[in-house]
């Protein structure tokens, strides 16, 4: 069952309770258009199994790319506190989900960052919620990968940053040379992690194994 509140859907299945939010407007504006594509490849829109394709391809565009809206910096500031610690803080195989800016299509994987505080920490959490931030918008995985380290370093003022990012790229998968295999690293640092002695550790420290 599906109820309806302004621009927020709320659905009841088995008493879960989903809520997403629309925007309606751009939902059917964009929909209309996948509409048109949905003619121009072949396809009969009207049929019963892609009547509501364009609205679902709508809704699903939205939510991939709500990092639009989102404000980086505020998540930091929002969980930043003072602390007398300046060892390296790791949070590694956080979930990457992004798509490619130049055919749309997803690349996925993980990101490891650290930081090095300088009078402040941030909440854990906060950190794979910058990740999303920036994953979820049209992207390139190099672009990706400085905005995150930016963000941390211009918000927390941190010794230093390190960001790793490892991903699998459907636009080299799926289509062009279709290598299914292939995974793309891109690294960015500041700071103490320019030192390779600091460097090194960071990297010892996301390939190591707790168990």
């Amino acid at each position: 069952m599906s109820i309806k509140s302004n621009n927020t859907e709320i659905d009841k299945i088995d008493g879960y309770v989903k809520i997403d939010s629309y925007d309606q407007e751009k939902i059917g504006r964009i929909a209309s258009h996948y509409k048109a594509i949905l003619t121009d490849l072949g396809e009969d829109p009207s049929r019963e199994g892609l009547l509501q394709t364009p609205v679902r391809v709508a809704k699903a565009l939205q939510f991939l790319t709500h990092g639009y809206d989102a404000k980086p910096e505020e998540i930091l500031r929002s969980a930043m506190f003072k602390e007398d610690y300046s060892q390296m803080v790791v949070v590694k195989d956080i979930e990457v989900f992004s798509m490619c800016e130049h055919h749309m299509l997803p690349f996925f994987g993980k990101a490891h960052i650290a930081y090095i505080p300088n009078g402040h920490i941030v909440g854990l959490s906060k950190i794979p919620r910058v990740v999303d931030a920036f994953a979820r918008r049209l992207q390139v995985q190099e672009r990706l990968t400085n905005e995150i380290r930016d963000c941390i370093q211009d918000t927390l003022n941190p010794s230093g940053v390190a960001v790793v990012i490892e991903c699998k790229h459907l636009c080299m998968s799926m289509r062009g040379i279709q290598k299914q295999n292939s995974v793309t690293t891109t690294s960015a640092f500041t700071g103490e992690f320019v030192n390779e002695t600091t460097r090194s550790e960071f990297l010892r420290l996301i390939t190591a194994s707790l168990s």
